[in-house]
């Protein structure tokens, strides 16, 4: 399972840790996050000393209450930041304003309890926590500098003793990068935990736990794939084989031919039952080839003939993989079982950002996805990713499936 936030990225081995992108996605939060803080100490100083030399005026009174809005724009650029150190996006929490107009919005902010959550965050960060991001980089930047930078700060030292301390702060690099993923994490976790909304605490948990069982489960499917393919199903196919050659061996006609003959087309039969249980549970040219080349299979087992049209650049997520394919062969199943069709067709290709995969077919139509077309399950899994699942049946047909899901960025 790849991690989503810093934190589980310190997880990780070693070695696929410090390859991976989260030493540098930190650094890169908590240099941003001292910028922000130092940014937001200045705007503040500038409002309060402007409202403050024109409150004779009144106008000056805008000053203060831009203030007391600061928060929202402190908080909103903060959950830009947050995508660098956690992958899921967290929402903005305040409510469209009833009617057009700067005062209609300055009136509802003011009145909901977000706007002061997020001035005390803002208040927070500028205060105490952007100064602790730079500390954390000024000390590893320190660290680093008086151990490489040793021959050329020690001068009056034989550069034979100074090179060790150099060595020592190439290898002690690396190791610095956990304080920095441990604090970016740590980091990250109080800003979320104070800029989720109430109401949606627990279902960012909720969906998370729910992403968590689907990969274990699929984890567990994979095990279930490989140990029937590497166990039972070789069995099998030693069996067959060996009944293959008695065959040869028992002349025709003589009293046991018969009988292993029969024994033989039941080998052959069990091996062919086990290879479908095992695309079932986990196709293995899916986790090879990828999604196009699964698809295909699919389509080539069919009932009845499957145009496709699979316009996929390359590999994509394994979670996106397993849950398009099966959706495709739920889809499929359903057309040569309930729709009555002569054709039936697969697309599939990358639209703004997102996967999108139409299973359609020429049949009767009037499918109705909660008779138990296994559709529900899907759908639920789907939205694990945050993806849709739609089907348009009307009576006398045709039938389509449309499924979409969101790629990350670096993915599409």
């Amino acid at each position: 399972m790849q991690p989503r936030t810093a934190l589980e990225a310190l997880t990780l081995p070693p070695v696929a840790l410090l390859r991976s992108s989260w030493p540098w996605r930190s650094l890169a939060y908590l240099l941003t996050g001292g910028l922000l803080g130092a940014a937001t100490i200045g705007a503040v100083a500038a409002l309060l000393t402007v409202g403050t030399l024109l409150a004779v005026v009144v106008v000056g009174f805008a000053g203060y209450v831009a203030c007391l809005l600061s928060g929202i724009v402190v908080a909103r650029l903060e959950r830009r930041r947050l995508r660098l150190v956690d992958d899921d996006e967290l929402p903005d929490p305040h409510l469209p304003p009833p009617r057009a107009g700067l005062r209609a919005w300055v009136s509802l902010r003011l009145r909901e309890e977000v706007t002061w959550r997020e001035l005390f965050y803002a208040a927070l960060s500028a205060a105490m926590l952007c100064w602790m991001d730079l500390l954390v980089l000024a000390g590893v930047a320190y660290t680093l500098a008086i151990s490489i930078g040793a021959p050329w700060t020690i001068a009056d030292e034989p550069l034979s003793s100074t090179l060790p301390a150099t060595f020592a702060g190439l290898l002690l690099g690396p190791i610095l990068g956990y304080p920095v993923i441990a604090w970016a994490g740590a980091r990250a976790a109080m800003a979320r935990a104070m800029l989720t909304p109430r109401d949606n605490a627990r279902l960012v948990e909720v969906t998370r736990s729910r992403a968590r069982l689907v990969d274990a489960f699929e984890v567990e499917r994979r095990r279930i794939e490989r140990d029937l393919h590497d166990g039972a199903q070789q069995r099998l196919v030693a069996l067959s084989m060996q009944l293959g050659l008695a065959r040869l061996e028992v002349p025709a006609g003589s009293p046991g031919a018969e009988p292993l003959a029969a024994a033989h087309e039941l080998a052959k039969q069990a091996l062919t039952d086990l290879r479908e249980l095992i695309r079932g549970v986990h196709p293995k040219v899916l986790t090879d080839r990828g999604l196009a080349a699964a698809v295909g299979e699919a389509a080539s087992i069919a009932p009845l003939p499957v145009d496709l049209d699979l316009r996929l650049p390359g590999r994509l997520p394994a979670a996106v993989e397993v849950t398009a394919y099966f959706v495709v062969s739920e889809g499929l199943t359903n057309v040569a079982k309930h729709a009555g069709a002569e054709r039936a067709s697969v697309t599939a290709l990358l639209s703004r950002g997102r996967l999108v995969v139409e299973v359609g077919d020429d049949g009767c139509g009037g499918a109705d996805p909660a008779n138990g077309s296994g559709l529900i399950g899907l759908a639920d899994r789907v939205a694990v990713l945050d993806g849709t699942v739609t089907v348009s049946s009307p009576a006398g047909g045709p039938t389509l499936l449309r499924l979409e899901i969101p790629l990350r960025e670096e993915s599409a």
